[in-house]
């Protein structure tokens, strides 16, 4: 079987429309509010993986892990541009 490779910096609702198979593995994880109607399509536009491990005190490597086990390879990007300040627009 093909390992899919996601990036745990995308949105919750991007990653779960591109692979539906992650509402169920998220909820096992703790993420169980996706599954609460409206929920994926409201607060999952904006919550990433990383975001949604810091908020419920899950931590990343479990995350990771469960994903690695279900053929999920995860990355996390380092151009999460909303949640870090532009260097350049400072200077």
């Amino acid at each position: 079987m093909e390992r899919i490779h996601i990036d745990l910096n995308e949105t919750v609702y991007a990653l779960c429309t591109k692979h539906p198979a992650l509402v169920e593995i998220l909820s096992e994880l703790g993420f169980t509010d996706i599954t609460r109607p409206g929920m994926l399509q409201s607060a999952g536009r904006f919550m990433t993986p990383v975001k949604g491990a810091a908020f419920k005190h899950i931590p990343l490597e479990q995350i990771v892990a469960l994903l690695d086990e279900r053929g999920y390879d995860a990355t996390v990007s380092q151009n999460d541009k909303h949640d870090k300040p532009n260097q350049e627009a400072i200077l």
